[in-house]
């Protein structure tokens, strides 16, 4: 019997697929088509599906999704700012339509990704970053996500770092989000350098050393700081862990992190080491199979 991990981001789609009888598990990507029409979505994820079960056929016993967006209980989108078109999509109709006879559940992709991290780690309190388009976060305190699937997901991006900041796209002004995602670092990336900037050119000017790039950097780097501190007050965990495909792929971003936490610790205060991603950009994928698993 295998089980389906489906990661649903910003950009693209990440699958996996996990069974007894393969030793090793099956993946695969997709980048969603330009916003805007939400029937070639799902026509890209029904190929994505499709093309992943060519290669691992059989029956699928369950399927977990991680989702950026808010769901009700039935599944149905009530809100994603990245694709706000998305709303009153009833994504689970369409997971059964794609999966029949497959069970179908979902949680908030940063609480899954953290769900993983700790598994891999083995620790039992756990705080997650995850760096992308925006911020996910998830907190495990004693071995259970908090505050708990029915009481809705650790929203870490959120959590406001700067009063008189930019505007994130929630409305509020300084939440992490809007100053320390991959967009947000681009844009003052380009304002620092007086041009536009490429991921792939603010990863070379990095590792370069260039004082643009540098300060782009730290500054999210700050900012995501902040928010680690902050949790760690309230929470003391043992390990706190920055993933993400933005913050995994940026040279120096973690140790970044790190730095800036240490810095703000307080005498007395909780110190918590700052690691990167055990499993990299693919935390929410393996939570979202360990969810399938119903771990």
């Amino acid at each position: 019997m295998s089980y389906l991990g489906i990661d649903v981001g910003g950009t693209k789609v990440a699958l996996r697929i996990e069974s007894a009888e393969a030793p090793e598990a099956g993946e695969g990507v997709f980048r969603w088509p330009g916003p805007g029409d939400i029937a070639r979505d799902m026509a890209a994820l029904a190929a994505g599906i499709a093309g992943l079960r060519e290669r691992r056929p059989g029956p699928i016993a369950a399927a977990g999704v991680a989702m950026p967006a808010t769901l009700d209980r039935a599944g149905r989108v009530v809100a994603w700012p990245n694709r706000p078109y998305w709303q009153g999509l009833d994504l689970y109709g369409e997971l059964r339509a794609l999966l029949p006879g497959t069970s179908i559940s979902s949680a908030d992709d940063g609480d899954l990704a953290a769900m993983a991290e700790a598994d891999s780690a083995g620790v039992r309190n756990l705080v997650y970053l995850g760096v992308g388009t925006g911020i996910g976060g998830g907190v495990v305190l004693d071995g259970r996500l908090c505050p708990g699937p029915d009481r809705g997901s650790c929203e870490v991006g959120h959590m406001v770092v700067d009063r008189a900041g930019r505007l994130c796209d929630c409305g509020r002004r300084g939440c992490v989000q809007s100053v320390a995602s991959g967009p947000a670092t681009l844009r003052r990336a380009a304002e620092l350098r007086g041009g536009d900037v490429t991921f792939a050119e603010l990863r070379a000017a990095c590792e370069d050393g260039a004082g643009w790039a540098l300060e782009a950097m730290e500054e999210s780097a700050a900012a995501l700081a902040a928010a680690v501190t902050g949790l760690s007050e309230l929470m003391h965990p043992e390990l706190a862990v920055v993933g993400g495909g933005f913050a995994t792929a940026l040279p120096g971003y973690v140790p970044a992190v790190a730095r800036q936490v240490d810095r703000l610790v307080r005498p007395g205060g909780p110190r918590v080491p700052v690691r990167r991603a055990m499993l990299g950009g693919l935390s929410s994928l393996h939570g979202a199979v360990l969810l399938a698993r119903g771990r």
